[in-house]
């Protein structure tokens, strides 16, 4: 008897201590949250690319994909990363968020209608291809101006990074329940519609010289 309390006790040490070594892993993997967005930037050049030179037959999964991935990066940009940067930054400097959230207007619009079609259809690699332009000219925006920003203002991209990665792994997965996750999107969806509408004033009022 005293043996077996023994070995359950020796089994219980080393199940506490793989599960502390694996919060501490878990830990030092926490990602930067502009680091995040860099990822994913690379992921849907890659992605661009490789649809560029694909051959007829292969190209429409290619651009499921990268709807797929820009979906979820433009969300997780629009839900925190932009609120937060919004919230850090300096008042001059706040209309990089209001463009970055204009543009994502453009490419979600693209996004939709290259669901919406099949690959030979008219214009379906073309419009795969803009919205690859897109996408790189946001990102070279994002990335030489906005994001050098960030990082400049203190924002603790860290904490940021943790919530983005949970919130993307979420999406992907669609771990959340059905009726919380719909309420949630409804919500988010008619906040983001405010948010843009405010975000394309912003803009036009500063075309004008307002």
């Amino acid at each position: 008897m005293a043996k077996a309390k023994s070995t359950s006790r020796r089994a219980g040490s080393s199940a506490s201590r793989r599960r502390s070594a694996a919060t501490g892993n878990s830990a030092g993997r926490a990602t930067d949250a502009i680091a995040l967005l860099k990822g994913d930037h690379r992921e849907v050049d890659a992605l661009v690319k490789k649809f560029e030179t694909a051959r007829s037959g292969s190209k429409e999964r290619l651009a499921q994909r990268i709807c797929a991935a820009l979906t979820v990066h433009a969300q997780i940009e629009e839900e925190i990363f932009y609120p937060a940067a919004r919230e850090s930054l300096r008042a001059s400097d706040e209309d990089l968020v209001d463009e970055a959230a204009v543009e994502h207007a453009s490419v979600k619009d693209l996004i939709r209608q290259i669901e919406a079609s099949s690959e030979g259809d008219d214009l379906y690699d073309a419009k795969v291809t803009v919205l690859g332009e897109y996408v790189r000219h946001h990102v070279k925006e994002e990335e030489t101006e906005l994001f050098p920003k960030v990082r400049k203002s203190g924002l603790d991209t860290r904490e940021l990074g943790a919530r983005m990665v949970a919130r993307k792994a979420e999406l992907e997965e669609g771990s959340a329940p059905r009726g919380r996750r719909t309420a949630s999107l409804s919500a988010r969806a008619q906040t983001s519609a405010k948010d843009l509408v405010a975000s394309v004033a912003k803009v036009a009022g500063r075309s004008r010289g307002e």
